[in-house]
C-alpha cells in the first residue's frame, strides 16, 4: 500500500499550492515544452506544460482536480515511460518517500531530456531553525533523520545540480511541515497534522506530550514572547531547497 493511501484522505484540504513557491518552481523549469510530475499527489505545482502525472496512491489520484493532466499509478523507481519522454521532470516533496532513491533518480534522468527539478529540504538546517521540532517535537525530528535525503547526495545522484533556497512565507497556503512557522496554533489542529507526513507518520501518541506543551505556551503567550523575533518576518529560510539539474 502506498504511504498516502492512509495519510492522504484529507490532503487537498490543507495542501493547496502556494503561488510564491509555484512561481519559483516554474521559473526553475524554464522554457521547457513538456513536463512529467513524479510523486505528483493531488497535482500541486503542476505547470500548464504538464503532460503526465505519476503517483502511487489511489487516494491521492482521486483528489486531483478536474482538468488536471493525465495521471498514471506508478512509482518513481519504475516509470512506465520511454527514454527521453519529456523536456523536464519535476518531483515536489516526494523523494523522502521513495523506497530506492538511487533507482528513482536514475529513472528521472532516463525520462528527462533537458532538466530535472526537485523540491526537498535540508534536514540539518530544518532541525536547527524550526522551533517546532527543536523545542517541542524532537521525536518527529528523529523520524525525519531516518528519511530525509541530504541535498549533497541528491546533487551527486543527479550528476550535479544547483541548489536554490525556497523561502516559506508567513501565510503559506501549502500546509507542509514548516508552513505554519508564524502560526503555532495551526499545529494543534488534527486536520492540519493529518496533511503533514512528518507528524502523521511519527504518530499522535508520540507527539502528544510536545503538543500539550505547545498548547500551553500558545495559551499563556510564552511562545509569542520566546519567538517575538519571528512575528515581524514575512518569510524565512527554514531549509527547503530546489535542486535544478540540467542534463
Amino acid at each position: 500500500m502506498a504511504t498516502y493511501d492512509t495519510l492522504g484522505a484529507a490532503y487537498a484540504r490543507t495542501r493547496r499550492p502556494d503561488p510564491r513557491i509555484a512561481a519559483q518552481l516554474h521559473a526553475a523549469l524554464g522554457d521547457v515544452a513538456d513536463v512529467i510530475n513524479v510523486g505528483a499527489g493531488t497535482g500541486s505545482y503542476e505547470p500548464v506544460q504538464t503532460v503526465l502525472a505519476v503517483e502511487p496512491s489511489r487516494v491521492m489520484l482521486a483528489q486531483r482536480p478536474s482538468g488536471s493532466a493525465p495521471a498514471v499509478r506508478a512509482v518513481a523507481e519504475r516509470l512506465p515511460l520511454c527514454d527521453d519522454a519529456a523536456d523536464a521532470v519535476m518531483a515536489v516533496l516526494t523523494v523522502h518517500h521513495w523506497t530506492d532513491l538511487a533507482a528513482g533518480i536514475r529513472e528521472l534522468r532516463r525520462v528527462a531530456r533537458r532538466r530535472i527539478v526537485i523540491l526537498t529540504w535540508d534536514q540539518r538546517i530544518f532541525r536547527e531553525r524550526f522551533w517546532l521540532v527543536r523545542e517541542y517535537l524532537p521525536e518527529a525530528a528523529a523520524f525525519d533523520d531516518t528519511r530525509a535525503v541530504p541535498t549533497e547526495q541528491l546533487a551527486d545522484l543527479l550528476g550535479g545540480a544547483r541548489r536554490e533556497p525556497v523561502l516559506v512565507p508567513h501565510d503559506c497556503t501549502d500546509g507542509f511541515a514548516a508552513a505554519y512557522w508564524r502560526r503555532p496554533h495551526a499545529y494543534l489542529d488534527p486536520q492540519v497534522r493529518a496533511g503533514i507526513s512528518l507528524l502523521a507518520q511519527t504518530g499522535e501518541t508520540v507527539i502528544a506530550p510536545g503538543l500539550a506543551r505547545l498548547a500551553d505556551d500558545v495559551t499563556t503567550g510564552r511562545w509569542h514572547l520566546r519567538h517575538a523575533d519571528l512575528l515581524g518576518l514575512e518569510a524565512i529560510d527554514i531549509g527547503y531547497r530546489l535542486l535544478v539539474a540540467d542534463l
